[in-house]
């Protein structure tokens, strides 16, 4: 049915609601190059792509056992029998050559338990890829957040950095002032303290970046990297993120890799379950060996040498202590979990584009207000400046203006930060691009 759900809305297909790839979603060069880097040598990734490897050589191994095994076999057997054991009366010595193919024991699939262990094996691996799929678009969102946080802090350094040497001067100014009589010890010691205040907010500012750096250098793979070889960032101001649709179908999050990494467990759990059932029935298997055998090694390939042998076999279940059947409640138990992880999984989707979307308009709004209160503050500020020149403010009050207009500044930064965050997880939430 058509509808619309916390702005994601049904009605159409996923292909035509594909996200781009992340190079034409983060047109930043800067940015592009981090995530790359990360991509190619972030070690946690590196990890869930072995987890690739090892689910997909278990797929492969539990596949052969779908087919039959045959071996080529060749084997010299030598025995002695005491006298008093051989019935002749003498010490027996015997020889026997072989040389042939052999079956190993291969079941006769009939109610499907190999069958159902091979799906089984399969949605386990396709679920591993998944994840890791899931992973790399983790990674991707938060390189992009890392990489916007470090952009913020690097301009908050240099508007303290200016705020600081500004308040150095002013502190030496009321300095001159104090020493000529114009103003007293109380108005000299405030603007020594906006002083030491500016130092402090600076030296903070300085520990955020050098953290937020390290942090990036981490998920990017590369802590010995300074980043020198990259291309120039830009300012926060001008990053250009390619728009998201506020409708999009609600088909789009069935394509999140986490979605679909559920979705191949709880078949791998339902498969476990008939595999688990069919261990209940008869079991029928073949083994055979068609060869050649003699009893000495040049008569191994004349006429009337040839050998062989076939054994079916059927084994049926009578007692097993209850082991069969706690297999069954076990893979039922597990199955059970496996749809709540999965309505659980789509559930967190919904919830998380609906929070991402409904932050995307708060946060545009704010974004705008606090760029308001910039401009008022920077009008204010030049007003007192001038007042100040005029011989009509006290110096201390444009004091106060430099330190409402750094922090509208600040408070600017901040928003547009959280603005490219939102758009960065959003690409997350709805599942990246084809080629995520």
């Amino acid at each position: 049915d058509a509808g619309t759900t916390n702005g994601v809305t049904n009605g159409a297909t996923t292909q035509t609601a594909a996200l781009p790839d992340w190079r034409d979603y983060f047109t930043d060069a800067r940015l592009q190059a981090l995530i790359a880097q990360a991509l190619e040598h972030n070690r946690d990734l590196r990890i869930a792509t072995a987890r690739i490897s090892e689910a997909r050589a278990q797929y492969g191994i539990t596949r052969a056992g779908r087919l039959p095994e045959v071996e080529l076999l060749a084997k010299r057997e030598a025995s002695l029998t005491p006298a008093d054991l051989s019935g002749l009366g003498r010490q027996l010595n015997a020889q026997r050559y072989d040389v042939g193919v052999e079956l190993l024991s291969y079941e006769l699939d009939f109610w499907g338990r190999v069958s159902r262990l091979n799906e089984a094996a399969l949605a386990s691996y396709l679920s591993s890829e998944e994840a890791q799929r899931a992973f790399r678009l983790s990674l991707i969102a938060d390189v992009a957040n890392a990489y916007f946080s470090q952009c913020e802090l690097q301009e908050k350094v240099q508007l303290a950095r200016a705020a600081a040497d500004n308040r150095r001067e002013f502190r030496d100014l009321a300095e001159q002032r104090r020493q000529a009589g114009l103003i007293n010890s109380m108005e000299f010691l405030k603007t020594d303290a906006a002083s030491e205040a500016a130092r402090i907010d600076l030296a903070n500012s300085e520990q955020n970046l050098a953290a937020a750096n390290h942090w990036l250098q981490l998920l990017s793979g590369d802590l010995l990297s300074d980043g020198a070889a990259l291309p120039p960032a830009r300012d926060l101001g001008a990053q250009d993120l390619a728009p998201v649709a506020a409708n999009l179908p609600a088909e789009v999050l069935l394509r999140r890799p986490d979605v679909l990494a559920a979705e191949q467990r709880l078949i791998a759990a339902n498969a476990n379950i008939g595999a688990a059932r069919a261990a209940f029935l008869p079991r029928i298997s073949l083994t055979g060996a068609l060869s050649t055998a003699s009893g000495s090694l040049s008569h191994l390939f004349e006429a009337g040498s040839r050998a062989w042998i076939f054994k079916p076999q059927v084994r049926l279940p009578l007692f097993d202590t209850g082991r069969n059947e706690g297999n069954v409640d076990l893979a039922e138990a597990r199955q059970n979990i496996a749809v709540a992880e999965y309505e659980k999984t789509i559930q967190q989707s919904f919830r998380e584009v609906a929070d991402l979307l409904s932050a995307r308009e708060h946060l545009d709004a704010q974004l705008h207000a606090q760029e308001a209160t910039q401009r008022i503050q920077s009008e204010r500020l030049a007003l007192m400046e001038a007042r100040y020149k005029a011989q009509i403010s006290h110096f201390l009050d444009v004091l106060d203006a430099r330190r409402d207009l750094l922090i509208a500044q600040q408070g600017v930064l901040q928003a547009r930060r959280m603005v490219l965050s939102n758009a960065a997880q959003l690409y997350k939430a709805l599942g990246g691009g084809k080629e995520t």
